[in-house]
């Protein structure tokens, strides 16, 4: 299977692009704290899921994807963090929250794929 035509991996992709317009406008007192954790946080998630699918068994495919969902659940922190420090409004929080929910529950999926083969 190839992991470009994943549903997960597509909008893992989406929801880094809604990150890196959204951390376009942090304040530069950012650039090498919020702003760049964020994004690093949101490219661990497709690059965990691509490293994942490379791998040869399924336990070492699994352990990628975990990680690629912990990736999800700090980028979800650091989203919160954002808001609260008013560099996002509330309309951007909740799209780019909703994009974290729709990658959550794809990865939840992929993985149990994975635990049952």
């Amino acid at each position: 299977m190839e992991y470009t035509n994943l549903d997960v991996w597509i909008e893992s992709r989406k929801l880094t692009n809604l990150i890196y317009d959204s951390t376009k406008k942090y304040p530069k007192e950012e650039i090498f704290g919020l702003q760049n954790q964020i994004r690093r946080c949101a490219v661990s998630i497709p690059s965990n899921i691509a490293e994942g699918c490379g791998r040869n068994t399924n336990k070492e495919t699994i352990h990628f994807l975990f990680i690629a969902r912990g990736s999800l659940y700090e980028l979800e922190t650091q989203l919160h963090l954002s808001l609260d420090q008013k560099y996002v409004n509330e309309t951007e929080y909740t799209v780019i929250l909703n994009q974290i929910i729709l990658c959550k529950k794809l990865l939840n999926g992929f993985i149990n794929y994975y635990k049952k083969k």
